[in-house]
C-alpha cells in the first residue's frame, strides 16, 4: 500500500498599520506550496483590510487535502466490501486491513484537530467583526462578512468530512470483524469433519479392543499351555505339570515390572509435548 503523508506549517502575521500579510509556509510538498501560493496571490483588494481573509483562502486548501485523503480511505475500505469471498480456506490479508484502520484512525484525528482550528479562527474572527467599530473607516463589513461566512462553509465541509471518516473506520472496523468471523466459521467446520472423524475412528478402535480382549484370554492360556511344562499323555488321557514350572513365572513377574518401570521412567525423561 503506497501513501504519502502531507505536512504543511505555516506562520501568518497581519501588521495593522500597512493592512500587510506575511505568510511564511515550510516542510509542505511542493506541489501544495505551489497550490496555496496561487490561491494567495490573487485576493480582492477589500479583503485586505481584514486580517483573517487568508484563513478563508487556506482553509479552503486544507479542506480539498483533506478531502482526498478522506475519500482515499473510502476508495480502499469499498474495495475491500466488493470482493468475491473465495472458495475454500479463507486467506483474510490482517496485515492491509489494519494498514488502511490506521490511516483511517490518523485521518480522523487531523479531521478533529483542523475542525479544532477552524473553530477557534471563527470564534476570534467574529469577535474581530464585533469590535469593527474602531476600524469603521478602514474596514469593508461586507467583505469581512464574506469571510466569516466562507470560513464558516469550510468549517461545515470538515465537520461533513468528519462524519465520513468515522463512518470509514465503522466500514473498515466492520469488514475486519467479517473477514475474522468467516475464517473463523471455516475453522469450525474443519473441526466438525476432524471429531467426526475422530468419532469415526474411536468405534473402530472399540470394536477392535473388544476383538483384542475376547481372544485375549484365549490366547494366554494357549500359550501357557504349549509350553514344554505340561505333558499330555494320550494313551492314559493324564496331564503332567512339571516341577519346574516355577521358572516360567521367576522370569515373567520380573520382566513385566521392568517393562512397566521402564515406562513410567521413559514418560519422565521424554515427556510428551502439549499443544499451547
Amino acid at each position: 500500500m503506497e501513501y504519502r503523508w502531507d505536512k504543511v506549517n505555516m506562520f501568518i502575521r497581519w501588521i495593522a498599520s500597512s493592512r500587510r500579510t506575511i505568510a511564511v509556509f515550510f516542510d509542505a510538498h511542493p506541489p501544495i506550496q505551489e497550490s496555496v501560493r496561487k490561491v494567495l496571490l490573487s485576493p480582492d483588494l477589500p479583503w485586505l483590510n481584514d486580517p483573517f481573509w487568508i484563513y478563508a483562502r487556506i482553509a479552503g486548501e486544507i479542506a480539498c487535502l483533506q478531502g482526498s485523503a478522506v475519500w482515499a480511505i473510502r476508495d480502499h475500505v469499498r474495495g475491500i466490501e466488493t470482493e468475491a469471498i473465495p472458495k475454500g480456506r479463507p486467506q483474510p490479508k490482517y496485515r492491509r486491513l489494519h494498514d488502511i484502520a490506521r490511516h483511517a484512525i490518523h485521518v480522523s484525528e487531523s479531521l478533529d484537530v483542523t475542525l479544532n482550528t477552524m473553530e477557534s479562527i471563527i470564534a476570534q474572527h467574529q469577535d474581530f467583526l464585533s469590535q469593527q467599530s474602531k476600524f469603521s473607516t478602514e474596514v469593508d463589513v461586507d467583505s469581512s462578512e464574506n469571510i466569516n461566512r466562507q470560513l464558516l462553509s469550510w468549517k461545515h465541509m470538515i465537520n461533513s468530512l468528519c462524519h465520513r471518516s468515522a463512518s470509514n473506520k465503522d466500514r473498515l472496523q466492520n469488514e475486519i470483524q467479517l473477514s475474522f468471523n468467516i475464517a473463523a466459521q471455516h475453522d469450525t467446520a474443519i473441526s466438525v469433519d476432524i471429531g467426526r472423524a475422530a468419532q469415526a475412528d474411536s468405534s473402530a478402535m472399540k470394536t477392535i479392543a473388544f476383538f483384542t480382549m475376547a481372544f485375549l484370554p484365549a490366547t494366554f492360556l494357549s500359550s501357557v499351555f504349549s509350553t514344554s511344562f505340561f505333558n499330555y499323555n494320550a494313551d492314559s488321557g493324564t496331564w503332567k505339570i512339571s516341577d519346574k514350572f516355577w521358572i516360567y513365572w521367576a522370569f515373567v513377574v520380573p520382566t513385566t515390572l521392568v517393562a512397566f518401570v521402564a515406562w513410567f521412567f521413559w514418560n519422565r525423561i521424554f515427556p510428551v509435548a502439549r499443544l499451547e
